[in-house]
């Protein structure tokens, strides 16, 4: 912990240190602002044009702004006024002075400026700009990677583009395109299979994060909502290529005419390389691959239509040899767990999913969206792998020196497992949303259908051979699940809300209605949000509701026991687990360093839930409604820029989340054991529990050459709960020892997740396009995991005696050491 805390701080210096670098390479601009025929304007906004970076006049309208050397634009505005721009040439160490006389606007507002600090936001909103993700050092360009370092999100594991948001878990996040729910596979059971995310950053033009209170349009999920709206493809064609040693794509898109718009792309991933850094020593053969595609239509002045289609191919292939994990404290307290494997995995799915939009303007302050898509998943997962696990205690001879060290066998174990198991899943959905503005209310209404299809098959054997008491072998099955399930069923939601402005203070009220047939089921969602400016540059914000979350397939189908022949959890006898939020929030730009700072607090009262354990990325249900639980907790974000068009920001979140599981029915002693380990009816952590997360994204030029960029992204978070196992009595025999839950999440390992990631980019002027924009490359050196942090998705346990009392030692499953990466990319 002591190592991890010095990189922290090591990684915090560098940032910290940036400034002072610039002073050898920055200027300044200096002058006034002052109205035409009066004195100086107090409040004016100088910025370079195009980005946030810049001031704010003084009372007697003077202002001084350090910038890199260099030429910019420069944008000088105050409501009201007209708006007044110039190029400034800037040079090392020197104050380059440029006045600006503002002239009050009369008659046409065309280049007026509104409110030039206009910033305040909602309450768990975080918009997000997919050029800047896209400049992230990340293994893979994946948009979706880019939103772990957001307002309330944390994440433990670089192989995946999943995340927790402010204690949820990865299945209470939703996902949308353009309006259109899209989802995440349903078997994927380590971040190595997951691949790419299916929002592409390059068709892109934003991404809104809801991090709590979102709007009554989004229903379903507890957590969050991700919101991609894809760019139209209008104007003279063009597009972007990129290709690095782990992943390539390109997209190419423009207008075909004056009513016809078309864009491509096409991504696909190798990152065998990546991977195969892992302790697990094997031959990886992950191939990822997707092609998307947005044709735009304008059938009338008043009606467009969007067709958007999606087809992924994902693949992971992985034949393991050698696993040796080496922990505990040195020098005789030193243990290795060493495994040989015989065997190979398979898994894949195949994603297919097709929209059309129907957008309609229905007179000057009204429109209709009408939208039909369907979304299709081809999952199968096969492996038949062999393992022969031994564990050895590592002590140092007495003579020898620190790297001198002895094995000591303390046991070996020889486990089998087998799968042969495939889902597909079909989802058709109708919707409407209608908008309207009458006066100072902005009224939605919508409705929503949407068919279910699931077919499940499950094939899984696990198998420990030992030693017998007599000295020969034995085998004892510890799970076996073989079922055939076939899931249909269909959901129906309305919602209407009203924003209503009354001078500083907007109120959004809104209700939504979610009836699932599966279950007969019928929720209502009240929700209410408020924001209320307190100047030009503060404003305050708060959210409440109740939202619910329809239990999807995987949470009704839960963990079945060993030797089940088929999921009987499939009953309808189960509820949408509960909450009920608030958040409230502050929001203040400091003009003069033009930075912005936001702070929210919320808390949430979860009933009827399910409770789950998380296997890597898999989340594993109970498959009945019970518990309930709680989260509360606090994040602080800073965000501006160091340099022009460059913005950087650093986030802190703290959480505490706790669940406790309702009294059992049933009297039996196993029930009653299970009650005691989970709790006994007393408050234990979540397995999201994580009190301390912090994320900083930084992007600054190399002082002195503004054609090198450098991106600095760093995540820590603190350790999550695990849960230590007990001895299974009647499945375990003589030697072989088969594991049961024991107490649920009381095990919080000494370090966390840690990792910095840096990346350098030089710009690099090829030639000139006919449009006469420059054609760049851009060339980009990635360090991931600098500082070659051993970080652990999970643990696995062995079973050892001392003094004749049986302990468990945990096994971390390590993920990614350093790996360097380097990237290409064109824009044309």
């Amino acid at each position: 912990m002591r190592s991890l805390s010095r990189r922290l701080a090591g990684a915090l210096l560098v940032l910290l240190a940036a400034p002072a670098a610039h002073a050898q390479v920055w200027g300044e601009i200096t002058g006034r602002v002052t109205e035409a025929g009066a004195g100086g304007v107090a409040g004016a906004s100088v910025l370079v044009e195009g980005t946030s970076f810049g001031t704010n006049t003084d009372r007697e309208g003077r202002y001084a702004l350090p910038i890199p050397e260099g030429t910019y634009p420069i944008r000088v505005s105050f409501v009201g006024y007209g708006i007044v721009r110039d190029t400034v040439v800037v040079r090392r160490g020197t104050a380059t002075r440029f006045d600006a006389v503002l002239t009050p606007a009369v008659g046409d507002l065309g280049d007026v400026a509104v409110d030039a600090d206009a910033v305040p936001q909602d309450v768990g909103v975080s918009r997000i700009d997919p050029k800047v993700v896209r400049d992230m050092p990340m293994p893979m360009a994946d948009a979706m990677r880019g939103v772990k370092v957001e307002l309330g999100v944390s994440s433990s594991n670089e192989t995946s583009n999943s995340y927790s948001v402010r204690g949820g878990n990865y299945d209470e996040n939703q996902f949308f395109i353009d309006g259109f729910e899209i989802y995440r596979p349903l078997r994927i059971s380590q971040g190595e299979q997951e691949g790419l995310g299916l929002i592409n950053g390059d068709l892109t033009s934003r991404m809104t994060l809801f991090a709590g209170g979102f709007p009554v349009r989004y229903g379903g999920k507890l957590a969050s909502v991700l919101d991609a709206a894809y760019a139209a493809p209008e104007g003279v064609p063009s597009g972007t290529a990129y290709a690095s040693t782990l992943d390539a794509g390109v997209q190419v898109g423009g207008a075909l005419g004056e009513r016809l718009g078309l864009a491509v792309a096409a991504r696909s991933a190798r990152p065998q390389r990546f991977f195969a850094g892992q302790e697990l020593e094997g031959a990886y053969d992950p191939d990822f691959r997707d092609v998307q595609g947005v044709v735009d239509w304008r059938l009338a002045p008043s009606h467009t239509v969007r067709a958007l289609g999606l087809y992924a191919r994902h693949r992971f292939r992985l034949a393991p040899r050698q696993q040796e994990t080496t922990f505990g404290i040195y020098p005789n307290l030193v243990q290795t767990v060493a495994r040989d494997f015989d065997g190979v995995e398979e898994d894949g799915y195949d994603i297919a999913f097709g929209g059309l939009l129907l957008t309609s303007r229905l007179g000057a302050n009204a429109s209709a969206e009408h939208r039909v898509s369907v979304f299709s998943t081809d999952e199968f997962e096969t492996y038949d792998i062999t393992s022969r696990s031994t564990l050895y205690r590592r002590q140092q001879r007495p003579e020898g020196s620190q790297a001198d060290l002895d094995r000591l066998l303390e046991g070996q174990t020889v486990q089998r497992d087998r799968a042969s198991n495939t889902i597909q899943q079909a989802i058709w959905t109708a919707q409407g949303r209608y908008l309207a503005r009458l006066g100072a209310h902005g009224v939605e209404g919508g409705w929503q259908a949407r068919a279910l299809s699931f077919d499940d098959r499950i094939d899984e054997v696990t198998t420990f051979t030992g030693q017998a008491d007599g000295g020969g072998q034995l085998t004892i099955t510890a799970d076996s699940v073989l079922a055939d399930t076939t899931f249909t069923s269909w959901q129906g939601a309305a919602w209407a809300e009203d924003a209503v402005t009354l001078g500083r203070l907007t109120v959004t009220p809104g209700v939504r209605a979610d009836y699932f047939a599966y279950n007969d089921e019928l929720t209502l969602s009240p929700r209410l949000t408020a924001r209320f400016a307190l100047s030009r540059q503060t404003s305050l914000s708060a959210a409440t509701g109740i939202y619910h979350q329809a239990p999807t397939y995987r949470e009704l189908r839960g963990d079945p026991d060993p030797g089940v022949a088929a999921f009987n959890t499939l009953d309808g006898d189960i509820a949408s687990p509960r909450a009920v939020q608030a958040v409230v929030g502050l929001d203040h730009f400091f003009t003069n360093r033009r930075l912005s700072l936001r702070a929210e607090a919320y808390v949430k009262r979860y009933t009827d839930l399910i409770s789950y354990d998380v296997e890597n990325v898999r989340v594993v249900y109970s498959a009945e409604n019970d518990s309930e639980g709680y989260a509360a907790g606090a994040d602080v974000q800073l965000r501006g820029e160091l340099v022009p068009g460059r913005e950087s920001w650093i986030t802190y979140g703290f959480l505490v989340t706790r669940e406790r599981f309702y009294t059992p029915e049933a009297t039996d002693e196993q029930t009653l054991d299970q009650f005691a380990a989970r709790g006994g009816g007393d408050w234990i952590p979540r397995p999201t529990d994580r009190r301390h997360n912090l994320s900083i994204f930084v992007q600054d030029y190399v002082p002195g050459d503004d054609t090198w960029t450098l991106h600095i992204r760093t995540l820590y978070g603190s350790a999550l709960p695990y849960t230590a196992p007990a001895r299974s009595e009647d499945r375990s025999i003589n030697s072989i020892t088969v594991f049961d839950e024991g107490p649920r999440n009381r095990i919080r390992p000494p370090d966390g997740y840690f990792r910095f990631d840096l990346g350098a980019t030089k710009r690099l002027r090829l030639a000139s396009l006919p449009t006469g924009d420059p054609l760049e490359l851009l060339a980009t050196v990635e360090v991931l995991n600098v500082f070659d942090q051993t970080n652990a998705v999970g643990y696995s346990w062995v079973e050892q005696f001392s003094n004749d009392r049986r302990i468990y030692t945990a096994v971390p499953t390590r993920l990614t050491p350093r790996t360097i990466n380097v990237r290409f990319r064109v824009d044309f």
